[in-house]
């Protein structure tokens, strides 16, 4: 294996029989997150893990009131309440205002109930395995019995999920979608930044600990010097447009999350939703990809939310989900980067 799958492995190893709280912040830092920017810091204390936001990798231009950022610590946060919920430690969480500084939740080891979703052990197994599959599915529905499972694991207080599979349905969310990503490429300031969070070659993303490397979306690795002009020349409207026609069609379904609270408190709960539909997917066998395009474009989002059935209210997070093989892994930053004092 080449130094970047071995540091991916490393990371993404099961649980110990006895953890220890950087254990469950490696989990934490599995979690699914915006263009992989991992935008967190955990502050750890006596059984108690503090998720903090870090405005340093945030993405203004993409996420300019940084809803997509606490959807990551959601993620994050759920990812370590499974996983003390799986080691016998079920937790309790609180949501804490820093004033200038964000907002943080706080996992309280150990103080939890433990009711409730049963043990979490199926979850917990998949954390290191979870990930967004950003491929051509094998255009199969799902069963009943799977369609009700996720709708399940996704189900969290203050949270809507809408599942959408009738294909008359889905045409018409592909509508938004490409409204939505080509207002975005023919943004250059949107188009600058998502360009400086991709990573070339498995050398540069091991390096950087973050980012989005070609491979893991199926595209051709390249050296540093001539991959932004491999993505200048690739990077066009009417292909990404095409691109994410065949996604949609070839997936079962969408998911729409909306959050009943606008503020990062609610959006933390989205995130938290989304993990555990996430992970149940991967028990599942089944895959899932972002298609957040139509909400999070301003112009686009109001008639999106309109046609989903959610008029005045802001949709969350738009995911595609089907079975497909999986991709190459996304790799994370070592635990010293993000644990702070």
């Amino acid at each position: 294996m080449s130094r970047y799958d071995d540091a991916v492995s490393a990371m993404r190893v099961g649980l110990p029989a006895q953890p220890e709280l950087r254990d469950y912040v490696r989990f934490g830092t599995l979690a699914s997150n915006s263009h992989n920017t991992q935008p967190w810091k955990f502050r750890l204390g006596a059984d108690i893990i503090a998720i903090l936001p870090d405005f340093s990798r945030r993405t203004p231009i993409v996420d300019p009131d940084n809803h997509h950022l606490y959807v990551s610590l959601g993620c994050a946060a759920q990812n370590v309440v499974i996983a003390a919920k799986a080691s016998a430690r079920p937790a309790e969480l609180s949501v804490a205002t820093l004033g200038g500084d964000g907002t943080a939740i706080h996992v309280f080891l150990g103080k939890g109930s433990g009711t409730g979703h049963g043990t979490d052990a199926d979850l917990c197994s998949a954390i290191p395995v979870r990930q967004s599959t950003k491929s051509e599915y094998d255009g199969q529905a799902l069963s009943g019995a799977e369609l009700r499972q996720l709708e399940m694991a996704a189900a969290m207080p203050g949270v809507d999920v809408l599942v959408i599979t009738e294909r008359p349905r889905l045409e018409q969310a592909l509508e938004y979608i490409q409204r939505g990503n080509s207002a975005q490429m023919d943004s250059p300031a949107f188009v600058r930044e998502l360009k400086a969070w991709i990573r070339y070659n498995p050398a540069a993303a091991l390096k950087a600990g973050d980012g989005l490397l070609g491979k893991c979306s199926g595209n051709p690795s390249a050296p540093n010097w001539l991959g932004p002009t491999i993505f200048d020349l690739a990077f066009k409207k009417d292909a990404e447009n095409k691109k994410y026609a065949r996604q949609l069609r070839s997936s079962a379904g969408l998911a729409v999350f909306v959050a009943e609270r606008e503020g990062p408190e609610g959006w933390m709960q989205v995130g938290r939703s989304f993990e555990r539909f996430a992970l149940q997917a991967t028990v599942l066998g089944i895959r899932h990809a972002h298609l957040n395009m139509p909400i999070e474009v301003p112009e686009v989002r109001p008639a999106f939310a309109e046609w989903a059935g959610i008029p005045g209210r802001r949709p969350d997070l738009v995911v595609r989900f089907g079975k497909a093989l999986p991709m190459p892994m996304s790799i994370r930053r070592p635990l010293d980067a993000v644990v702070v004092p």
